[in-house]
């Protein structure tokens, strides 16, 4: 497919000249998120089986011109779709020419029709064109800069949610590790199953957040925070371009009691500060919950998301909370014993993306 002068086509992920040209556009673009980066198509492809595809909009000089991250998610509960990015909070189209957007947004609409996908959805990115419908206010994302030092972090905490976590930090039973290490990875997922369990939500397949944290190297860690040897709340962080962004976290039952959540974050920001991160992004969350409420009482101001979303017939897939069909599947999630969650909740969620 043709834009102007640049020509549409697909990228070799595998081939390391291809998947170099693609990281440096989206680390020189000023809308780049690491979900646009191939480190991340290709660690979500491995760690949950669907597969990813790169469309790259090429000028005649060979230079990237735009760029679209893909993953072809499937399940046989929720349907499939094209999503960029999957198991992401952001993606979409990374372009500046409306012309090399619309040729992005054509070149994916054919991809979905002829496979056979039904719809197409985008987190994020300017607006494809005619056809696309535009989804805002259901999330809100949440980022502030990174204060100076540890004090000044503390007192940009509002006073009400500053007192729990002088409760925290005053708490000589919890410390905190840093680390890439096997050991870090099964404390995190220890805590983020049971966390998601909570919540009624099925937890991802554990080789997503090994392939995740691989293919990130240093541009990704694991924080947790232990009461004695016990793990209590733990988080996988991703940087990107001066921004730390804290990605799958949670913490066991006993997290609001010791307020290790409060802590975790906190040491977070010291942690990004000390890595030369300027912005503290603590993603996204659905508006009217629990999580945004946390998130804003702790200094952050929601900001609404735009996402945009295409579909050959007109429906697209029911994987939204607060759905009734939704919330009778969250009903019974809570109720499992947390082993039968682990056991079956990858299976389920790896077609969630």
């Amino acid at each position: 497919m043709m834009a102007g002068e640049s020509m549409v086509t697909s990228l070799d992920l595998t081939d390391p000249a291809q998947r170099s040209a693609a990281d440096a556009f989206v680390m020189a673009h000023a809308d780049g998120t690491p979900f646009h980066r191939p480190a991340w198509l290709t660690a979500v492809a491995r760690g949950t089986g669907n597969r990813a595809h790169m469309l790259a909009a090429v000028a005649p000089s060979g230079q990237i011109a735009g760029l679209l991250p893909l993953h072809h998610v499937k399940s046989a509960l929720f349907g499939q779709a094209l999503v960029s990015s999957g198991f992401a909070v952001d993606g979409g189209i990374l372009a500046s020419d409306p012309a090399i957007v619309a040729a992005l947004a054509a070149a994916c609409e054919g991809m979905a029709r002829g496979g056979g996908i039904g719809s197409v959805e985008l987190r994020g990115g300017p607006v494809p064109g005619e056809g696309w419908a535009l989804h805002e206010g259901s999330h809100l994302g949440f980022a502030r800069p990174i204060a100076d030092d540890d004090e000044a972090e503390l007192l940009a905490v509002p006073r009400k949610h500053r007192a729990e976590l002088r409760k925290a930090l005053a708490n000589d039973a919890l410390r905190v590790e840093i680390g890439r290490e096997a050991r870090h990875l099964k404390a995190h997922y220890r805590v983020y199953s049971e966390s998601v369990r909570n919540l009624g939500t099925p937890v991802f397949p554990a080789g997503l957040f090994r392939e995740v944290l691989t293919a990130f190297g240093e541009d990704a860690d694991i924080l947790v925070v232990l009461e004695g040897d016990r793990p209590v709340s733990a988080v996988l962080t991703l940087y990107h371009q001066g921004r730390a962004m804290p990605f799958w976290g949670g913490g066991i039952a006993d997290a609001r009691r010791l307020r290790s959540n409060e802590l975790m974050y906190y040491r977070l920001m010291g942690h990004g500060r000390a890595l030369g991160m300027r912005v503290f992004d603590f993603g996204r969350s659905k508006a009217g919950s629990g999580q945004a409420a946390w998130k804003k009482s702790f200094g952050f101001d929601p900001v609404p998301l735009s996402y945009h979303s295409w579909s050959a017939t007109g429906e697209r897939r029911d994987i939204n909370p607060n759905s009734p069909q939704y919330q009778r599947r969250i009903d019974i999630w809570k109720k499992l014993p947390l082993p039968v969650a682990n056991l079956i909740g990858p299976f389920i969620a790896r077609g969630l993306g």
